[in-house]
């Protein structure tokens, strides 16, 4: 069954609202700071602060090139694995 196709009119409010919401969660959260003062700087180290939160594309990941995590020894010992394994499924498959 073919996707139905939905009108540009319709995404456009639907992104209308999620600015608005999202301006409104902004402001409640300023609101909060502002009453309880003491909580601007109590966080523990694993959590952000509310204005890292805040600020514009902060929970935005960074696209680049992958660094390899693996030694060279592992990535040798995943290669001898790797050819036994192998080695064993031709052997299986070449008695069937």
């Amino acid at each position: 069954m073919p996707r139905r196709k939905y009108d540009a009119r319709v995404y456009a409010l639907a992104k209308r609202g999620a600015e608005v919401q999202f301006r409104d969660l902004l402001h409640e959260a300023k609101l909060l700071i502002n009453l309880f003062p003491h909580l601007r700087d109590a966080f523990d180290k694993d959590e952000l602060p509310i204005q890292f939160i805040i600020r514009r594309g902060a929970g935005m990941k960074t696209t680049g090139r992958r660094t390899n995590r693996m030694s060279a020894a592992s990535r040798k010992a995943v290669s001898v694995r790797m050819k036994k394994y192998w080695a064993t499924r031709r052997k299986a498959a070449a008695k069937k």
